[in-house]
């Protein structure tokens, strides 16, 4: 057979059509690395302020219980707020509905009853909003809450605790020192002088007296108590935003939620949205010694039987998980959709603390520990193959005093002993 002959016509097409391919590569190469910058300049785009800052917080698979469980455990990590916390959401919330009511005037004082973290939210957040705070906090709480509220510039007010039905609760002070900052406004708006009387004659408010409130004084336009425990802009934060979040993260597909409560608003707000999504999702409560909303949800009735007819005590258990756990039923609360309840130790909670920091590098408080116990509960109790999620709430950074000081644990026989995950009955 004669030899195939390629004539110069031949040699220039075949040419041609391979700088014609080469163009249309390197110009897919250009399009793609052009649209994946401005892709990822898009994803950059600076946010508007700290509010802005709040929420879309990343969803970590937590490696260390899913290979133990043989579920995907899945942690929220809303200690990555600006605030430190699942409670900036809820600051936020609380002071533009409150705003947009008229409940709230710019330049006015949020008040707040809080054993720390929606306090700090709302330190936090206030001035973005030209407001201030005046924080009535437990004097049993971690030191460095107040130490860092007072360094955001909050007014801080530390009192003994006591139980809600008393005047002198955190939460009731907190509620009047509103009262006094819109009876203080009030009086700053009359005129100066009338009839030759100076305004402290007419308001019967002498200099000396308004010294006591200096925090109020230099507002001068009225106050509003959050009331985190019974304002449904509490449920609607998590309602709108946690639980969206949650479920885009997932994709849908998520088995069980759980989380402990303080308030109510997180694991109401979640579990009310997940369930609207899809039925087949179950949500759990976990609840810290000394709680009656574990038998709330596992009985119908608030308290054990031993604690019914007037013999409860009014403090029963000073646990070291702060922020969770409850004795009444808040507004917030009742808004949850619960298929069940787990309990957890303060022991457990401890343990798991340090477990997480060794294993997965996550140095977490205590309510967020006590999250990641009810996620282990959930997965023992639903079997492998599911997927879990929970709410790392906060980190230890505000825990350093109690919850992570060697001594004190060892003072209340905490002192973390476990190699492993053998305090949850896991080898």
């Amino acid at each position: 057979m004669a030899p195939v002959r390629t004539t110069g016509g031949a040699i220039v097409a075949a040419t041609a059509a391979f700088s014609i391919s080469m163009a249309l590569f390197s110009y897919f190469l250009l399009f793609k690395r052009t649209s994946s910058t401005l892709h990822s300049n898009k994803k950059k785009k600076p946010r508007t302020g700290v509010v802005d800052a709040i929420g879309n917080t990343p969803l970590i698979r937590i490696n260390s219980l899913s290979e133990a469980t043989g579920c995907e455990i899945l942690g929220k990590c809303e200690f990555l707020n600006p605030g430190g916390s699942v409670k900036d959401r809820v600051a936020v919330k609380i002071i533009e509905e409150a705003l947009e009511s008229g409940d709230l005037a710019p330049g006015g004082v949020v008040t707040e009853g809080s054993a720390g973290s929606t306090a700090i939210s709302l330190a936090t957040v206030a001035p973005a909003f030209g407001c201030k705070c005046h924080v009535v906090i437990p004097d049993d709480a971690a030191i460095e809450k107040s130490q860092i509220l007072e360094a955001l510039g909050a007014n801080v007010e530390r009192v003994r605790p006591v139980s809600i039905t008393h005047k002198d609760h955190y939460v009731n002070i907190a509620r009047r020192r509103a009262v006094e900052a819109n009876e203080l406004a009030a009086k700053h708006k009359k005129p100066s002088q009338v009839d030759g009387k100076t305004r402290d004659q007419m308001d019967d408010c002498p200099p000396d007296q308004e010294k006591e409130n200096p925090s109020f004084l230099s507002l001068c336009n009225g106050g509003f108590f959050a009331d985190q425990f019974e304002n449904l802009a509490n449920f609607r934060a998590h309602y709108e935003g946690t639980g969206p979040e949650i479920w885009e993260q997932t994709g849908g597909s998520l088995d069980a939620f759980v989380a402990a409560a303080g308030t109510g608003g997180t694991v109401a707000g979640v579990s009310k949205f997940l369930l609207e999504k899809s039925p087949k999702i179950k949500c759990f409560l976990i609840d810290p010694p000394g709680s009656g909303l574990f038998n709330k949800v596992t009985r119908g009735v608030m308290y054990t039987k031993e604690e019914a007819e007037g013999r409860r005590l009014k403090n029963p258990f000073d646990t070291i998980t702060e922020g969770i756990g409850i004795n009444r039923l808040t507004k917030n609360f009742v808004m949850a959709k619960l298929d069940g309840a787990f309990r957890g130790t303060d022991k457990e909670a401890v343990e798991m603390s340090r477990f997480l920091m060794k294993n997965d590098g996550l140095f977490l408080g205590s309510s967020s520990s006590m999250n990641c116990i009810g996620a282990v509960r959930v997965a023992k109790a639903l079997g492998p193959g599911h997927t879990i999620v929970t709410i790392l709430c906060d980190s230890g950074m505000r825990h350093l005093s109690k919850f992570y000081d060697a001594k004190y644990l060892s003072q209340h026989g905490l002192t973390p002993t476990a190699s492993g995950l053998e305090f949850m009955s896991i080898k």
